[in-house]
């Protein structure tokens, strides 16, 4: 179903290690408006889409978050390679440490492991595409959020990228969204349900 090409959507070669720029940026691999449950999130709701053309948008777009999951992982793992004892500690990283050692896991920034119910498959196109509209601004105020916090170049132009990607998807999502009401019944969004009574 899918052809994987071994480099990233866009490159990460960050030179200085910062563990407490991971701190944040690990948010966006596990958090609740994450890479990793938007990935999940759309490659869900792809099933009970009732249109092909609605189902692809949910493949491509599911598919791209988890080429934006290697990108966030390659990032934490650069920012995070080769750190010393000392500077664990005095970046506050210790506690990420203590359970992963430098190991890449999705958690957020408050360091809340996560959990499936970060994301939503309703099987009701209009909830579900609803839904992913709102995970994609969510996502970009995230970014814009990290963005805030962090002045090297290195990790700002792959962070730049990924919330680019954010604003692309949220217009996709809004090109189905006008799709799938089209083929409703303007009256009745629900009208495609045979078990809903008019």
């Amino acid at each position: 179903m899918w052809i994987y090409e071994k480099k990233l959507q866009h490159p990460v070669k960050i030179k200085n290690p910062n563990p407490a720029l991971a701190k944040v940026i690990v948010s966006q691999l596990g958090g609740p408006d994450g890479e990793l449950a938007a990935s999940l999130r759309y490659l869900n709701q792809r099933y009970t889409a009732p249109w092909s053309e609605i189902k692809g948008v949910l493949t491509d777009i599911g598919t791209e978050e988890l080429a934006h999951v290697e990108m966030i992982s390659a990032i934490l793992y650069q920012l995070t390679k080769n750190l010393t004892p000392q500077q664990i500690k005095e970046s506050g990283f210790d506690t990420y440490f203590v359970d992963h050692t430098l190991g890449i896991y999705p958690v957020a920034a408050s360091g809340t492991p996560f959990t499936a119910t970060y994301f939503q498959s309703k099987g009701d196109i209009i909830t579900d595409l609803h839904e992913n509209l709102a995970a994609e601004q969510k996502a970009r105020t995230t970014y814009d959020n990290i963005l805030r916090l962090v002045d090297d170049n290195d990790v700002r132009e792959p962070i730049k990228f990924l919330r680019e990607r954010e604003i692309v998807h949220f217009q996709r999502f809004g090109e189905a969204l006008r799709l799938a009401t089209d083929r409703l019944d303007s009256k009745n969004f629900y009208a495609f349900n045979p078990g809903f009574d008019k």
